[in-house]
């Protein structure tokens, strides 16, 4: 049996460990993983990988473990959790340039950077990692003003599968730094990331219920007002079933310093359907992923979600209003994308998605399983133009050509294989298709 390093003793937690409990598994999934290694540097990470090798058994990394596939722990294997990895550091003020470590959850990057009047758009739960948001995509509560946070990120710390540490960037390893923006669980372990951060200290916060009619009118109406309202509004949606109709709950946020600026662009919203309810605030940015969504993770939420990128119409505002108030009864989430999301070329990063204007999930819980998911979903499938890896909680063959389509696909797998040729973090995605109701193959 290969030997602990001397740099991870103390830091190997097994079966019997007092606080194996709380390390074992994910936000979704319970798992019983052979040891759960804590590093706490990028050294020690590097140490970490290369004793996972070493001993032949299979290998997750945890940077927060709220991912919906489960995939950051598994059975038998060895995880690396990065939580103790989990600085953040204003490198340059006038520039706004954050280090932040792949540990640290978006809550207490928000904290950290209140008081300099920064924030980057990250998500919108505050117990998140930083590490697998910032590789898949990352739709944030400020996602129309400044893209996704892969668009803001400038610079990254890879650990790769032999136990390489480098620095990517636009002129150095610049394939490496492309395929880590939207794709990088295949590469190694991202220790920390170099993102711009952006001026802002307080936002608009709308909070309103509206009744979302059989037709999809709400629907589709909230839809068409974001892709063309002022790039300051950004906002999100869930479908919940209520009596015998459906409410449509939004939440829409104003990059703007006053109410007098943000009531302007989020009164439109109160007129896309019968309105139930409506709040409107100004909030400090961490009020949006603040700390109090801090918690372990221990498997407490088992669920199935799948997603679309879309750009809607009547149709697809339809099929979403069914899905949440049809039989299967599927959680509908919906996040507006476009804006500064568009701005970037498709093949700027390996998040090719740069045209479409919504982001549908959908979400089923036990004792529902994948083929309610499934039935629930068929009508949106049809009109999805696309996927985000985030909200995919069944990775595999189709899911890959959904979420990397075309050029973009053999580009990623190619890397993937670049470097980690041995497969040590080769994602699920590369696996047999399934062939789930509404894969459109490409």
């Amino acid at each position: 049996m290969t030997t602990l390093p001397d740099s991870l003793k103390g830091k190997l937690v097994t079966p019997g460990d007092g606080r194996y409990a709380t390390l074992r598994s994910t936000y979704t999934t319970r798992h019983s993983p052979a040891g759960v290694l804590l590093p706490r540097t990028p050294q020690q990470v590097v140490d970490a990988v290369r004793y996972a090798r070493d001993r032949g058994l299979p290998v997750a990394v945890r940077s927060g473990g709220h991912g919906l596939a489960g995939t950051s722990s598994n059975d038998g294997g060895l995880v690396i959790d990065l939580s103790g990895l989990n600085r953040v550091d204003v490198l340059d003020e006038r520039s706004r340039l954050v280090r932040v470590e792949a540990g640290a959850r978006w809550a207490t990057v928000a904290k950290t950077l209140a008081p300099y009047g920064l924030a980057i758009s990250s998500g919108d739960h505050g117990n998140v990692g930083v590490g697998g948001l910032a590789t898949g995509g990352g739709v944030g509560w400020l996602v129309r003003r400044f893209g996704l946070t892969i668009d803001r990120v400038r610079a990254v710390e890879v650990v790769l599968a032999d136990g390489t540490l480098i620095r990517a960037d636009a002129e150095h390893e610049p394939e490496l730094f492309w395929v880590v923006r939207g794709a990088g669980a295949g590469v190694g372990v991202v220790v920390a990331f170099e993102i711009e951060a952006e001026e802002i200290r307080n936002v608009g916060l709308a909070q309103l219920a509206v009744e979302a009619t059989p037709d999809g009118a709400p629907v589709r109406q909230w839809a068409e007002y974001l892709a063309q309202a002022p790039r300051e509004l950004s906002s999100a949606a869930v479908l919940l079933p209520y009596g015998r109709t459906t409410v449509m709950q939004i939440t829409a946020v104003v990059a703007a310093e006053s109410l007098r600026r943000a009531r302007p662009l989020i009164e439109p919203l109160l007129a896309i359907g019968r309105l139930l309810d409506h709040r409107t605030d100004l909030v400090p940015y961490p009020a949006l992923v603040p700390t109090s969504h801090l918690h372990a993770n221990v498997g407490q939420q088992p669920s199935l979600s799948t997603n679309s990128l879309l750009t809607m119409d009547d149709a697809a505002a339809r099929a979403i209003t069914r899905a949440a108030g049809g039989p299967q009864r599927a959680l509908v989430q919906l996040r507006s994308v476009g804006g500064a999301v568009n701005d970037v070329l498709p093949t700027a990063t390996a998040y090719p998605h740069r045209h479409q204007d919504t982001l549908a999930v959908g979400s089923v819980f036990p004792p529902q399983g994948g083929a309610a998911l499934d039935a629930a979903w068929r009508g949106i499938a049809a009109r999805s133009d696309g996927a985000y890896v985030n909200f995919e909680s069944r990775p595999d063959r189709a899911a890959f050509d959904r979420i990397y389509p075309g050029e973009t696909g053999r580009r990623v797998a190619e890397l993937w294989r670049r470097y980690d040729p041995d497969g040590v973090f080769r994602p699920a995605l590369l696996g047999a298709a399934r062939g789930r109701v509404g894969d459109r193959r490409r």
